[in-house]
């Protein structure tokens, strides 16, 4: 038996699962930069780029970067180009955060397979868009 479905049926899947995507990916950015400020705290995510061999100023960067681009997210604002954005700032994490910690991210110190796949996620996002509910579609 063949099933036909509509082109409305389909666009209208994948428009709500874009939606899903950025804003469980957005929630989780602002989760990830604001826990650098609170529980890490701005010195010390600071004194932990410096430790690994990067520029303090990174670390503001970073946080700028998670925080606001998942705000963006979540707003459906830019997604596509603060989707690229956030999946270097992935990339970055996974290479120099987690790359000598192994593949496994149960590692101690976390492994790059969680990064490197959330970069992918990303990279994915871009390519849907922003898709329902969202301020601009692009």
């Amino acid at each position: 038996m063949t099933t036909v479905t509509s082109d409305f049926a389909t666009d209208r899947s994948t428009d709500l699962a874009a939606a899903l995507l950025r804003v469980t990916n957005g929630a989780l950015f602002v989760f990830h930069g604001l826990m650098k400020v609170f529980i890490f705290t701005i010195p010390g995510t600071v004194g932990y780029f410096e430790s690994i061999g990067l520029p303090g100023f990174l670390a503001y960067l970073t946080i700028l970067a998670e925080v606001g681009g998942g705000l963006a997210l979540l707003a459906g604002f830019k997604v596509k180009p603060v989707s690229l954005i956030l999946a270097l700032v992935l990339v970055g994490a996974g290479y120099f955060g987690h790359g000598a910690n192994g593949f496994v991210f149960s590692n101690a110190n976390g492994g790059w397979e969680y990064p490197a796949f959330w970069a992918i996620v990303m990279v994915v996002q871009a390519l849907l868009g922003a898709g329902a509910y969202a301020v601009a579609r692009k």
